[in-house]
């Protein structure tokens, strides 16, 4: 699933192009991708809008219209936002949006992606998205309020960060590097994490978001951005993907295993258990 960089990346790339257009016609293949309208409810209310800002929180993307309405836009595990300066034959297109200059175009191979029609401002009724933690990338996400996060928590570190309530944007390729920098164990107690391992999280954090940024996300199998260019992440992850291979810090085996559902790489050498309960 894109996660915040590579759903960042979409909104750089895309901006330039459709800022300030004009939905001409709607063309929708598969209305399944509506989820809180029909498919003549969403033409009847985005045709003839201008899309006046396209703006991020988490891994959700929302197109500000012109006048009271926005489009909010998640891509889940496949889909894909892509922008085309004229129409093409493309079988996976699941809703094409005309414009007047160029073709917003979503493609999902397994459709679990959506868009909801939703208000600029209040509550959307977005199951999930109104209780949204602060973007990772954000100025309220501080390394105080992830202490305070922590501070007593039973939970494992990783199913925490991965926790949408918590924080906006973290999902698994993400977390596993983040708790790699920063040598904590995803399988730890957050409530035995110092303060000063808090710390070092939470630049972890910052860091590899910014990598992820920087090479235009991570591509393991679909993403790409609104151009169809790959991202180049991959190329520099430390562990997520690389199990059974030495850790590029220790040369320790990397280990793979499940935490909380989720399939986790970490160094058992650099990200050893702590028992000891400390406080943050």
């Amino acid at each position: 699933m894109p996660e915040l960089p590579e759903v960042e990346t979409v909104r750089t790339h895309l901006a330039p192009y459709v800022v300030g257009n004009r939905i001409v016609q709607v063309e929708v293949n598969a209305p399944n991708v509506l989820k809180n309208t029909t498919v003549p409810g969403f033409r009847n209310r985005v045709v003839g809008k201008r899309i006046e800002g396209l703006v991020r929180r988490g891994k959700y993307l929302q197109f500000l219209l012109s006048g009271e309405q926005a489009v909010l836009v998640h891509l889940r595990m496949t889909g894909k936002l892509l922008y085309r300066p004229a129409l093409q034959e493309e079988p996976r297109a699941r809703l094409r949006l005309h414009l007047q200059k160029g073709l917003l175009v979503y493609e999902d191979v397994r459709t679990f992606g959506g868009f909801w029609l939703v208000p600029k401002t209040g509550p959307t009724g977005v199951p999930g998205y109104d209780t949204l933690g602060p973007d990772a990338a954000g100025e309220a996400f501080t390394a105080a309020y992830l202490r305070q996060c922590l501070a007593g928590k039973k939970r494992m570190i990783k199913a925490l960060l991965l926790d949408q309530h918590v924080v906006a944007g973290l999902g698994n390729i993400y977390v596993d590097e983040a708790l790699f920098a920063a040598h904590i164990r995803p399988d730890r107690q957050a409530a035995t994490i110092s303060r000063t391992e808090v710390g070092k999280l939470h630049a972890a954090i910052g860091r590899v978001l910014a990598q992820g940024l920087a090479h235009g996300g991570t591509t393991i199998r679909d993403f790409v951005d609104s151009n169809g260019r790959e991202g180049t992440n991959q190329s520099f992850l430390q562990v997520y993907g690389r199990e059974g291979m030495p850790c590029p810090h220790c040369g320790t085996r990397l280990v793979y295993t499940k935490v909380s559902g989720r399939g986790t790489r970490y160094c058992p050498h650099c990200q050893r258990k702590r028992r000891r309960t400390q406080h943050v």
